[in-house]
């Protein structure tokens, strides 16, 4: 099959409103302008079996001509074509033609589905927990492991009602210390706080035209926000949410060193849920936590504050269920390249 166009890839995506953000063609473009190459894949339309599956395949260059290949949150068809045995066959044909095209020395699937735990929604038996046929597990993920979920439904006091009581405390303390969020453009205020929160709490922060790629791609469409929160004139806290279909997600988030004790933080998390519930969505998935069981979570978060930990401290007052990705898993084509990559890099996660 050849590449599809993207907007092809686009028109396809019209028929599966809930796909995730990661497989939109606005994803692949931010990532294309930061080194890596967008193409896209769907199966033939045939009665030969139920339904098409396709997926936006994200390539990365590496040295000698060779990459690797990515494709995150996907593939994306009805659930009928995602249990077909012969849909997935051709599907993964048509991906491994692609990948050995593009020398491509390995390629990682982190597929958009959450292990089954009790109560959340996902149907027993449905998902596989070893990697299907052809792959392997991988230690090294590209998005976060473990995330806290909320559920947007209801009404807003119903929604502060699934929250730990001193979240809402810090939400509407707030509010009467005169912390006020509203919608910015302000992409240097935000690159800022940014830096302030990576040097502070020590983790790795993109560049401001990352940002600024992003906001241009998505905000437009109205599937992105940037929300800052200010006292008397100075900017406190910002984040940039994120929604599709009835999907939100917090995916970058900041905070300067002042008047912290104003808790602006809480009260952005909020607007960005109201934010969300007026789209219609019916999640926020708070993007990223430690990926341990909430029972080893609870017992060590007071006093672990390294890495996701302090992260983990804040997000778990917003009532999130905890839940665990399926994956990642490689898909090998080059076992000697994949060894050598694979220690080379094995402390580092993709970008």
């Amino acid at each position: 099959m050849p590449e599809l166009l993207a907007s092809q890839w686009e028109n396809y995506l019209t028929g599966f409103p809930e796909a995730h953000l990661l497989q939109t063609k606005a994803w692949g473009d931010l990532k294309a302008a930061f080194g890596w190459k967008a193409a896209y894949i769907i199966t033939p339309e045939t009665n030969a079996y139920q339904g098409q599956l396709g997926a936006q395949i994200l390539f990365r260059q590496l040295p000698l001509g060779l990459t690797i290949a990515y494709i995150g949150k996907g593939p994306v068809g009805s659930e009928t074509a995602l249990a077909d045995p012969a849909c997935l066959d051709l599907f993964w044909r048509e991906v491994d033609s692609l990948c050995r095209k593009q020398r491509a020395v390995f390629l990682k699937q982190e597929p958009d589905l959450f292990e089954a735990v009790a109560g959340s929604g996902n149907k027993p038996g449905d998902i596989q927990l070893a990697p299907p046929t052809g792959f392997r597990s991988s230690p090294q993920t590209i998005q976060p492991t473990r995330t806290l979920v909320v559920d947007l439904n209801g009404d807003e006091e119903q929604v502060l009602g699934r929250m730990k009581q001193k979240t809402r405390y810090n939400i509407r303390l707030a509010s009467k210390k005169g912390v006020q969020v509203h919608p910015s453009t302000d992409l240097d205020t935000f690159h800022r706080l940014m830096r302030i929160t990576g040097e502070r709490d020590v983790f790795g922060v993109h560049s401001r035209d990352y940002y600024q790629r992003a906001y241009e791609l998505f905000h437009p469409r109205g599937d992105c926000i940037l929300l800052l929160a200010d006292y008397q004139g100075q900017s406190l806290s910002a984040l940039m949410a994120f929604a599709r279909g009835r999907r939100a997600w917090y995916f970058y988030g900041a905070s300067g060193n002042a008047h912290r004790e104003r808790m602006p933080a809480y009260l952005l998390q909020w607007e960005a849920m109201r934010w969300a519930r007026e789209r219609g969505c019916l999640s926020y998935d708070l993007w990223g936590v430690p990926d341990f069981d909430e029972s080893y979570l609870e017992a060590h978060f007071s006093e672990r504050s390294q890495g996701l930990w302090g992260v983990y401290r804040f997000k778990r007052g917003f009532g999130g269920r905890l839940m665990r990705a399926v994956g990642p898993w490689d898909r090998v084509y080059n076992p000697a390249l994949y060894a050598l990559y694979r220690w080379r890099f094995r402390n580092r996660a993709l970008d």
